[in-house]
């Protein structure tokens, strides 16, 4: 694969990563549900998905 074909296959995952997580954030508020986040790597957090929204 060339640089080119390498930073195009890239930017469509990264693409549909973030189309994902929007979809799963979405349906985590339409049940009012948390989502467990590490903003640091070592200490965890329960936030509404609604806030993250």
């Amino acid at each position: 694969m060339s640089n080119k074909e390498v930073k195009d296959f890239s930017e469509i995952v990264r693409n549909g990563l973030e189309i994902a997580e929007r979809r799963m954030l979405e349906e985590k508020a339409l049940h009012d549900e948390d989502i467990i986040v590490s903003p640091d790597g070592k200490t965890f957090q329960r936030i509404p998905a609604r806030q993250l929204l």
